[in-house]
């Protein structure tokens, strides 16, 4: 969505269409929790004014979260949901799942920024957790 300026319905759209079979090299996903990944989706658009002074504060001022990589961007803003509005789940749960995102996608500096802006934040917004 942030790089295609599509909307959230298109984007969906092609998630869902996708196929769901273990071939991730071939854009297949492995079995896919539609509805909750749904749920995040529109929760990030929905609260992304909250989400993202809250992500700039963690992050360092000379990489605020415009300067960031687009794909690791979205992976923040959706872990940030899913910690900020998304009791139901465990912090260290949705911390554990988006540091596994993120080794998909990066190796060690962008994993490690991912961690220590999610713990702050996790930590921050759930206290009795930690």
């Amino acid at each position: 969505m942030d790089l295609a300026g599509t909307d959230v319905g298109e984007v969906l759209a092609q998630f869902s269409a996708r196929a769901t079979g273990d071939a991730f090299e071939e854009g297949q996903c492995g079995p896919a929790d539609f509805p909750f990944l749904k749920e995040i989706v529109d929760g990030v658009v929905r609260e992304q004014l909250t989400i993202d002074p809250v992500l700039n504060r963690l992050l360092d001022t000379g990489w605020p979260l415009a300067r960031l990589d687009a794909t690791l961007r979205a992976i923040l803003r959706a872990a940030a949901y899913e910690v900020m509005f998304m009791e139901n789940v465990p912090a260290r749960v949705a911390i554990t799942e988006y540091l596994d995102v993120a080794h998909a996608f990066f190796h060690e500096q962008e994993p490690k920024l991912l961690n220590g802006v999610l713990n702050t934040l996790a930590r921050q917004r759930r206290p009795d957790e930690f």
